[in-house]
C-alpha cells in the first residue's frame, strides 16, 4: 500500500491487460510507485495454467529490487531441499538407445557410468530460489495489491486511439475504458501484441516439441525413487524427449514435466487429452524408473510448446502500448528462465515509468525500455529452443556426452550472472537523452 511518504499520484493511468505473473508483478511495481492502474483480466478470477514454476536467484533478487513483498511471498512458496552447492539439475540418461550391453552409457574419468546415473551436475548460483506452483505465487502476488484494483471478465477486442492519443479499450462485453496507455501482460496468445505487431507477426510458432504435465504427492514419489531423486531436480535425457522432476510447495509436491518431439502440430488446440497407452508409449524404451515415474502421471493431457518468433519491437506510439512478458517474448521453459524474465521487464518499466510525470514521456519510456530489453528476452527464445534439442541429442554434438555437458555447464551463464542494474542504468540514460 502507498504510504505517506509515497510520491504524489502521477498525471497519467495505465492499463495493464493480463492477471497473470507478469500482470501482477508489474502492477504491484507500479501501484509501489503510486501510479494510477487497473488490471483487466478476461477470467472470471485470477488464476494460472500449469503448475511448477521455477526462478534461479537473480530473478529471486529482481523480485525484491521491485517490492520486497514479491520476494517474501516467493520465498513463503520455495522452502523445498536445497543441496550445498546449489544445482539446477543433475543430468542423467533415461534412453535404455543410449547404453551399451552392460547399461554403460559414458565414461569419465576412468569410471564407468551406467544408465540412469548421473553424469553431471548443473550447478545453480548462492541465494533463495527454487520451484513453487504457479497458483500458490499468484496468491502472494494479489495479497500485496489493494482491492478493486482489478476488473474481471474483461477480454480485450480492440485498442483504438482517443484523446490526445490516450487508449480506449474495446471489450467483448461490448464495454469500453480509456487510459493514457496499456501494458499488454496478457500471454503468449497476445491481443496486444496482435494489435502493435500485426497479425501474422505475432502469431505464435510450434517449437517442435510437446510435453506432458503432472504433480504428484512428494509421499508418493518416495514410494519409487530414493530420496535424492525425489528431493531435488533431476533431468533424464533421450532421444526426442527429456524428463524434468523437481520439488515445488514447499517440497510437498513432485513436479513432473517429460517431453517429446513430432514436427508439426495440427491440432487447434494446444492442450488435448491424450491416452495413458499412448503416453507411455513415448517412454517405451527408456528406464523402468523413467516409466514409473510416466506411470504416475494421471488422466494426461498434452501441451503443445510454442514459443514467439522475434518481434521487431515492443511498444507502438498511437494509440500507445507497450508489451511485456510472454506477450512480448513467449518462450519454450527449456532453460527455466520464462518467467524470470517476465519480473526483469517489471523491474525495468516499473522504475522507467516511476521517474517521469506526465503522459508526453511514456513514449521515451517504451523506446529506452524496447532498446534494453528486447534483444536480451529474444535471445532467450532462441537459446531455450536450442537448449531443448541439446536435451535430446539434437544439438550440435548430437548425443556425445562430452560435448553435451560442456554446452550444459556453460550455457545459462549469461542469464543468471547478468547484473539488471546495469540494464536499468542503460535504460535511464537513454531516457534522460
Amino acid at each position: 500500500m502507498a504510504s505517506d511518504s509515497s510520491p504524489p499520484p502521477k498525471s497519467f493511468n495505465l492499463a495493464i491487460i493480463g492477471g497473470g505473473i507478469s500482470g501482477l508483478t508489474l502492477a504491484i511495481a507500479l501501484h509501489t510507485r503510486n501510479i494510477p492502474i487497473t488490471v483487466y483480466e478476461s477470467a472470471a478470477s485470477f488464476g494460472e495454467i500449469g503448475a511448477g514454476v521455477g526462478f534461479e536467484a537473480n530473478f529471486v533478487r529482481t523480485m525484491d529490487l521491485i517490492a520486497p513483498g514479491i520476494k517474501e511471498g516467493f520465498l513463503r512458496c520455495s522452502k523445498n531441499q536445497e543441496s550445498v552447492p546449489p544445482k539446477w539439475f543433475d543430468v542423467r540418461v533415461g534412453d535404455t538407445r543410449r547404453a551399451d550391453g552392460e547399461g554403460v552409457v559414458h565414461e569419465k574419468g576412468g569410471r564407468k557410468i551406467k544408465l540412469g546415473e548421473p553424469i553431471f551436475t548443473m550447478p545453480a548460483r548462492a541465494g533463495p530460489r527454487g520451484g513453487v506452483h504457479r497458483a500458490h505465487f499468484l496468491d502472494e502476488l494479489i495479497k500485496l495489491l489493494p482491492q478493486g484494483i482489478a476488473l474481471f471478465k474483461k477480454k480485450l477486442v480492440d485498442v483504438s486511439e482517443g484523446e490526445g492519443g490516450d487508449a480506449v479499450l474495446h471489450f467483448a462485453d461490448g464495454t469500453t475504458a480509456q487510459h493514457t496507455a496499456v501494458i499488454g501482460c496478457d500471454g503468449i496468445k497476445s491481443r496486444t501484441r496482435e494489435i502493435v505487431l500485426g497479425l501474422e507477426d505475432a502469431r505464435p510458432v510450434f517449437s517442435g516439441k510437446y510435453a506432458y504435465r503432472a504433480i504428484v504427492p512428494m509421499q508418493k514419489a518416495l514410494e519409487f525413487l530414493d530420496e535424492e531423486e525425489a528431493t531435488t531436480p533431476q533431468m533424464y535425457c533421450g532421444y526426442k524427449g527429456h524428463v524434468l522432476t523437481f520439488p515445488i510447495a514447499n517440497g510437498t509436491i513432485f513436479n513432473v514435466v517429460a517431453f517429446s518431439s513430432r514436427s508439426e502440430w495440427t491440432d487447434p488446440e494446444w492442450v488435448v487429452k491424450t491416452s495413458r497407452e499412448d503416453m507411455l508409449a513415448d517412454y517405451a524404451d527408456w528406464t523402468e524408473k523413467v516409466k514409473c515415474i510416466m506411470a504416475n502421471v494421471k488422466n494426461p493431457d498434452i501441451w503443445a510448446l510454442y514459443n514467439h518468433v522475434p518481434a521487431s519491437t515492443f511498444y507502438q506510439a498511437r494509440p500507445r502500448i507497450c508489451l511485456l512478458g510472454d506477450a512480448a517474448h513467449a518462450t519454450t521453459p527449456h532453460q527455466g528462465s520464462g518467467a524470470g524474465m517476465c519480473i526483469e521487464d517489471c523491474y525495468v518499466l516499473g522504475e522507467l515509468l516511476g521517474e517521469i510525470s506526465s503522459a508526453d514521456e511514456l513514449e521515451k519510456v517504451f523506446r529506452a525500455y524496447d532498446a534494453v530489453r528486447r534483444p536480451r528476452a529474444l535471445k532467450l527464445v532462441e537459446t531455450s529452443r536450442q537448449a531443448g534439442m541439446l536435451w535430446e541429442f539434437e544439438g550440435p554434438g548430437g548425443d556425445d556426452l562430452d560435448a553435451f555437458e560442456k554446452d550444459a555447464i556453460s550455457r545459462m551463464s549469461w542469464i543468471w550472472d547478468h547484473k539488471i542494474e546495469r540494464d536499468l542504468e542503460r535504460a535511464r540514460e537513454l531516457l534522460r537523452a
